[in-house]
Protein backbone atom coordinates (compact mmCIF):
# COMPACT_ATOMS: atom_id res chain seq x y z
CA UNK A 1 0.00 0.00 0.00
CA UNK A 2 1.33 3.35 -0.85
CA UNK A 3 2.10 6.14 1.27
CA UNK A 4 0.37 9.62 1.01
CA UNK A 5 3.07 10.89 3.42
CA UNK A 6 5.17 13.38 2.21
CA UNK A 7 8.94 12.57 3.54
CA UNK A 8 9.53 15.42 6.64
CA UNK A 9 12.45 17.76 6.63
CA UNK A 10 14.60 17.22 9.75
CA UNK A 11 14.28 20.65 11.79
CA UNK A 12 17.69 21.64 13.24
CA UNK A 13 17.56 24.69 16.29
CA UNK A 14 20.57 27.02 16.23
CA UNK A 15 21.97 29.16 19.89
CA UNK A 16 19.78 29.40 21.95
CA UNK A 17 16.26 29.38 19.92
CA UNK A 18 15.11 26.38 21.16
CA UNK A 19 15.60 26.82 25.18
CA UNK A 20 14.13 30.13 24.48
CA UNK A 21 11.07 29.02 22.62
CA UNK A 22 10.48 26.53 25.67
CA UNK A 23 9.85 29.62 27.69
CA UNK A 24 7.15 31.00 25.60
CA UNK A 25 3.56 30.37 26.49
CA UNK A 26 2.39 26.74 26.06
CA UNK A 27 -0.19 28.50 23.88
CA UNK A 28 2.88 30.04 21.54
CA UNK A 29 4.49 27.06 21.74
CA UNK A 30 2.37 24.62 20.49
CA UNK A 31 1.44 27.64 17.76
CA UNK A 32 4.87 27.49 16.57
CA UNK A 33 5.36 23.79 16.48
CA UNK A 34 2.52 23.35 14.27
CA UNK A 35 3.67 26.16 12.05
CA UNK A 36 7.20 24.50 12.35
CA UNK A 37 5.56 20.93 11.27
CA UNK A 38 4.17 22.58 8.02
CA UNK A 39 7.32 23.87 7.35
CA UNK A 40 9.05 20.59 7.62
CA UNK A 41 5.98 18.94 5.40
CA UNK A 42 6.79 21.20 2.67
CA UNK A 43 3.64 23.76 3.18
CA UNK A 44 3.48 27.23 3.86
CA UNK A 45 1.98 28.23 7.17
CA UNK A 46 -0.68 30.88 7.97
CA UNK A 47 0.90 33.81 8.23
CA UNK A 48 4.45 33.67 7.81
CA UNK A 49 6.08 36.17 6.21
CA UNK A 50 9.70 37.08 4.24
CA UNK A 51 11.63 38.85 6.87
CA UNK A 52 12.98 41.73 5.24
CA UNK A 53 16.53 42.62 4.22
CA UNK A 54 17.94 38.88 4.61
CA UNK A 55 16.84 37.58 1.40
CA UNK A 56 14.40 35.09 0.35
CA UNK A 57 13.59 32.38 2.36
CA UNK A 58 14.06 33.28 6.17
CA UNK A 59 10.64 33.63 7.38
CA UNK A 60 9.16 34.69 10.23
CA UNK A 61 6.15 33.60 12.37
CA UNK A 62 4.89 35.64 14.67
CA UNK A 63 1.95 35.25 17.65
CA UNK A 64 0.43 37.05 20.27
CA UNK A 65 -0.50 36.51 24.08
CA UNK A 66 -1.59 38.32 26.44
CA UNK A 67 -0.45 41.80 24.80
CA UNK A 68 2.91 40.30 24.53
CA UNK A 69 4.60 40.06 20.88
CA UNK A 70 5.95 36.72 19.99
CA UNK A 71 8.48 36.01 16.98
CA UNK A 72 9.87 32.96 15.24
CA UNK A 73 12.21 32.73 12.33
CA UNK A 74 13.06 29.81 10.59
CA UNK A 75 15.41 29.23 6.74
CA UNK A 76 13.15 27.52 4.54
CA UNK A 77 15.30 27.38 1.39
CA UNK A 78 17.50 24.38 2.44
CA UNK A 79 16.17 21.24 0.41
CA UNK A 80 17.47 18.98 3.03
CA UNK A 81 16.26 20.48 6.41
CA UNK A 82 14.75 23.82 8.09
CA UNK A 83 16.68 25.59 10.49
CA UNK A 84 14.90 27.52 13.50
CA UNK A 85 17.36 30.61 13.76
CA UNK A 86 15.71 32.75 16.44
CA UNK A 87 12.96 32.68 18.88
CA UNK A 88 12.12 35.88 20.73
CA UNK A 89 9.49 38.02 22.58
CA UNK A 90 9.65 41.45 20.68
CA UNK A 91 10.06 44.00 22.99
CA UNK A 92 9.30 47.48 21.22
CA UNK A 93 5.39 47.88 20.73
CA UNK A 94 5.82 51.18 18.84
CA UNK A 95 6.55 49.87 15.38
CA UNK A 96 5.82 46.84 13.48
CA UNK A 97 9.44 46.25 12.20
CA UNK A 98 12.10 43.69 14.14
CA UNK A 99 14.59 45.49 16.64
CA UNK A 100 18.37 45.61 15.32
CA UNK A 101 19.14 43.60 17.51
CA UNK A 102 17.44 40.63 16.87
CA UNK A 103 18.44 41.06 13.09
CA UNK A 104 21.62 41.18 14.09
CA UNK A 105 21.42 37.86 16.22
CA UNK A 106 19.29 36.29 13.04
CA UNK A 107 22.23 37.32 10.39
CA UNK A 108 24.42 35.99 12.65
CA UNK A 109 22.78 32.40 13.15
CA UNK A 110 21.99 32.16 9.33
CA UNK A 111 25.88 31.94 8.81
CA UNK A 112 26.06 29.10 11.56
CA UNK A 113 23.34 27.59 9.71
CA UNK A 114 24.92 28.44 6.28
CA UNK A 115 28.16 26.33 7.43
CA UNK A 116 26.22 23.51 9.31
CA UNK A 117 24.62 23.04 6.03
CA UNK A 118 27.48 22.93 3.96
CA UNK A 119 29.14 20.73 6.55
CA UNK A 120 25.98 18.01 6.85
CA UNK A 121 24.76 17.88 3.81
CA UNK A 122 27.02 19.45 0.87
CA UNK A 123 30.15 17.32 2.00
CA UNK A 124 27.76 13.86 0.23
Amino acid sequence: MASDESEQRPLYWVGSSLRDLRGFPAHVQDAFGFALHLVQEGLHPRGAKNLRGLGPGIMELREEHEGRAFRAVYVARFEQCVYVLHTFVKKSRSGISTPSIELDRVKYRLREAEADYANRFDGR
